[in-house]
């Protein structure tokens, strides 16, 4: 049986998308940081990884791109999974006046939240905020979560689809010792930085124009080393085996002072 590694308390988001993704039966294995996550595969502890990086809502989760800086993991694969939050406590909602989550379930729930003059008490995880409320059984607190999470813990729903936009996805990464093969609806993804100097990114992204390569994501990051200087994470189609991308990326690497392949691995769809 494979070994997935995830951040959070059972029925948090990632244990879901990492059984999406997995046709096979898994065993999860959760930790409380991203960085143990990554470690546990590292070790041969756990096969696979599972790393949120984005949502369509709040964006980017900026701690998950600068472990992707430092991980000698590859990307293997992706997977976009719903995110369907949901009011989970005690209490009838006009008896709620705090509610726990994750930072970014926060944020995407801010409306509602709002609307209901709640107090917000941001928690390592969303299903981990339900382990809370069970704990402290206040009717006036309540948190947001799966409807996975609130049978897991059993603890009532109080609201559904309390998302500030209920087409809400979470993009996620798979990460492994193993390299994914060419299937021909393949993504690369990249980690660069520059020379300050004009014209710099400009050079790079012209390599991708000239050999007629879509890039579908562009995004900075500080360096954390040296203040106001950035890495770049680039996903675009191809697979780093293909010839074509090959020879673009000895090109690209000509021109950046740092240049680090996260993998190749096969695009996912919205389900």
């Amino acid at each position: 049986m494979i070994n997935v590694s995830f951040q959070g308390e059972r029925g948090a988001y990632s244990e879901a998308a990492a059984r999406s993704f997995f046709s096979e039966d898994i065993e999860t294995v959760s930790f409380a940081t991203f960085a143990e996550v990554l470690d546990s595969t590292t070790k041969d502890k756990t096969e696979y990884s599972i790393l949120p990086v984005e949502n369509s809502i709040e964006g980017s989760v900026g701690e998950s791109y600068d472990l992707l800086y430092s991980t000698s993991l590859n990307v293997t694969g992706e997977a976009y999974h719903r995110i369907e939050h949901c009011l989970i406590g005690t209490g009838k909602i006009d008896e709620v006046d705090t509610v726990y989550s994750h930072p970014q379930a926060l944020g995407q729930c801010r409306k509602f939240v709002e609307e209901h003059k709640m107090k917000t008490i941001p928690t390592y995880d969303t299903a981990g905020s339900v382990k809370i409320i069970k704990e402290l059984n206040e009717k006036n607190c309540a948190c947001i979560a799966s409807k996975t999470a609130s049978t897991i813990y059993d603890v009532p729903i109080i609201a559904e689809n309390i998302a500030n936009n209920l087409n809400n996805y979470t993009r996620f990464l798979i990460l492994s010792k193993k390299e994914s093969a060419i299937t021909g609806n393949d993504k690369t993804s990249i980690i660069f930085s520059i020379k300050h100097e004009p014209g710099s990114l400009y050079r790079i992204i012209e390599n991708f124009h000239k050999d007629n390569v879509n890039l579908t994501k562009i995004e900075s990051r500080p360096t954390r080393t040296n203040t106001w200087e950035y890495n770049f994470y680039v996903d675009f189609e191809g697979h780093q085996k293909d010839s074509k991308i090959s020879e673009m990326l000895e090109k690209i690497k000509q021109d950046t002072l740092f240049l680090k392949v996260l993998g190749s691995y096969p695009s996912a769809k919205l389900s």
